[in-house]
């Protein structure tokens, strides 16, 4: 038991425990108020509920470090359908939430399945350019096949509309595609293609409320009572926190002044209540998760589990640095919670799982280093010496 535990990365264990408990916390601050005026159920409602994901996500990625993670490659093509078909039915079965049909209303729970889409592409792509190594220069036989799967469910996802899901798994799958080892002119090609269909894509879909958001991100202040109120009120949290916060639970923004303050703008209630000092906390322990999973996949030796390593971790870098710039103005509102801190389900349980399949990929890494070590460890031989009495004796 002892020694199996040695095998785990005990930072990929107690970071993400550590930031989720602390997570939890801040969700109670942030909602303790605002469930009750907003959604009149008790204070303690959205505590509850986040300690119920919490734990089941613990389970999950414990369960998640144990699997082996060479088993997932065989699943990939379970996971497409998987996706397709949980996608798909969202357009006859599914529950819309702010004007986007990307939930199931499971009774006990919403599910979104563009959550569980982010991992389940990242398996699939890493196991399919994992496999094509030997050929992965052929653009037509290698490059283009995954590239059809992925189109087709960014579609699926874009049609809800859920643009901001779609982008984090379209960039995400560009992290793990551009890292498969293809060519440099097969990646200049596929960035030009993809910006036309990008720009092609803005055209067709742009709307005045898509263009309200772009205002209301860079020009907040020529609309302060409309588009541009929300990322105000985030202004007003973060320099109203200073260094230190005004106190944990002391925030004034979170009472009917910031928008979904559990959620999308989480950081701003600990930039009111903590102060810099816990921005940088918060900060820190994700920079902490990206930056040792990105290690983990530069020390892979095994193509699929350097690619699963580097697409896990990217999805924590997108989305974190998604949710800090809406949150901060740098980029539009999205609502792209914050990993492991954010209120939700869906969100939570795919990302605690994901960090223990990272952490599964770690254990492999470091079982194969110290295989390796114990390989060309020096073997001592026995020394024959002679003692003051003349007779030979034997040490090793």
């Amino acid at each position: 038991m002892i020694q199996r535990l040695k095998t785990y990365d005990f930072t990929l264990l107690f970071a993400p425990i550590a930031l989720v408990l602390f997570g939890t916390v801040m969700v109670y601050s942030a909602s303790m108020v605002y469930g009750p005026v907003r959604f009149n159920v008790d204070s303690n409602h959205y505590l509850f509920k986040q300690l119920q994901w919490v734990s089941i996500g613990i389970i999950l990625m414990v369960l998640g470090s144990i699997f082996p993670y060479r088993h997932l490659k065989r699943m990939a093509k379970l996971l497409v359908l998987l996706m397709v078909v949980s996608l798909g039915g969202l357009f006859f079965f599914g529950t819309t939430v702010n004007n986007a049909q990307s939930w199931y209303n499971l009774g006990f729970m919403n599910f979104q399945p563009s959550e569980f889409a982010k991992l389940g592409l990242i398996i699939y792509l890493a196991s399919v350019y994992a496999k094509k190594q030997s050929y992965i220069e052929d653009f037509t036989k290698a490059v283009m096949p995954p590239l059809i799967v992925t189109g087709f469910l960014l579609s699926l996802i874009v049609l809800q509309p859920d643009i901001g899901s779609a982008a984090v798994i379209g960039m995400i799958a560009a992290v793990v595609i551009m890292s498969s080892g293809i060519r440099w002119k097969h990646i200049l090609i596929l960035s030009a293609v993809t910006g036309s269909v990008l720009i092609l894509a803005a055209t067709q879909m742009i709307t005045d409320e898509r263009i309200e958001r772009f205002t209301g991100a860079y020009e907040p202040f020529n609309t302060p009572d409309a588009d541009g109120y929300h990322l105000i009120q985030s202004y007003v949290a973060i320099g109203t926190g200073g260094l230190l916060g005004e106190g944990l639970g002391q925030g004034v923004q979170k009472l009917g002044y910031l928008p979904e303050p559990h959620t999308d703008f989480i950081m701003a209630v600990i930039a009111e209540e903590l102060g810099f000092l816990g921005v940088i906390i918060t900060v820190g322990l994700l920079a902490l998760i990206i930056l040792r999973g990105l290690y983990i996949s530069w020390k892979c030796k095994d193509p699929f589990g350097a690619l699963l390593a580097l697409g896990i971790s990217s999805m924590f870098a997108i989305q974190s640095f998604i949710n800090l710039g809406a949150m901060s103005g740098l980029l539009p509102i999205t609502g792209v919670p914050l990993p492991l801190v954010s209120y939700g389900g869906s969100s939570l349980l795919i990302m605690m799982l994901s960090l223990g399949v990272l952490n599964n990929v770690a254990r492999s890494v470091k079982a194969k280093e110290t295989e390796k070590q114990k390989t060309y460890e020096p073997i001592r031989q026995p020394v024959h010496r002679t003692n003051n009495q003349g007779v030979k004796s034997w040490q090793n």
